[in-house]
């Protein structure tokens, strides 16, 4: 069973790329950010996580680690496949994840995609006791509650998603917010600090 792989990007994809490797190409399924990081042409090495079904053998592969533990994680929860543990991950940061878990945020969950709410519950349900291997890679901050008003940050972050920002992106520069901030204020100050002026 394929764990790693280690070559250069041959082909790109929309949600894929082709890994050569000593001239054998492997087609590996990826997250949106592992995605965003992939150069034609450039080395890279990816975590991989073989699925073998009776019609098909896929490999789905993370550059990061945290968010490959997750990947793995969703594969024990019932009904959740590969290709749904892939856009989940996509969307949402580990340590996001792990704390919304913590905190039997149903909430957080069911903006991800295709995480109903029957899905989202069987996910607490299943995961609350799970996640602490997963946090122990993240610090302390990572689990603080969340300083700006649940529906207030959930608006904005509906408004950045339809501008095409990932879930950890929005995550990261609502960290940097100031308490209080109305929904406005927040959409501009993320805007701000995602544009790096």
């Amino acid at each position: 069973m394929i764990a790693y792989l280690s070559g250069t990007i041959k082909f790109l994809f929309d949600d894929a790329c082709v890994v050569d490797v000593h001239g054998v190409g492997y087609k590996v399924f990826v997250d949106a950010n592992t995605r965003q990081a992939l150069k034609l042409g450039e080395a890279t090495e990816l975590f991989i996580h073989t699925a073998v079904r009776e019609d098909a053998i896929n490999l789905f592969g993370m550059k990061n680690q945290s968010t490959f533990e997750l990947f793995e994680l969703l594969l024990t929860v019932s009904g959740v496949g590969a290709k749904g543990a892939l856009a989940i991950v996509s969307k949402i940061s580990a340590a996001e994840f792990s704390r919304a878990v913590a905190a039997q945020d149903i909430k957080t969950l069911t903006r991800l995609p295709g995480v109903g709410k029957k899905s989202a519950e069987r996910i607490l349900l299943e995961l609350k006791d799970k996640v602490q291997s997963l946090a122990e890679n993240f610090s302390a901050e990572d689990f603080q509650p969340a300083q700006i008003q649940s529906t207030e940050r959930e608006d904005a972050a509906e408004a950045l998603e339809a501008l095409g920002y990932t879930a950890a992106e929005i995550s990261a520069a609502f960290d940097k917010a100031p308490e209080n901030f109305s929904t406005e204020q927040l959409i501009k100050f993320a805007l701000k600090n995602l544009s790096g002026k």
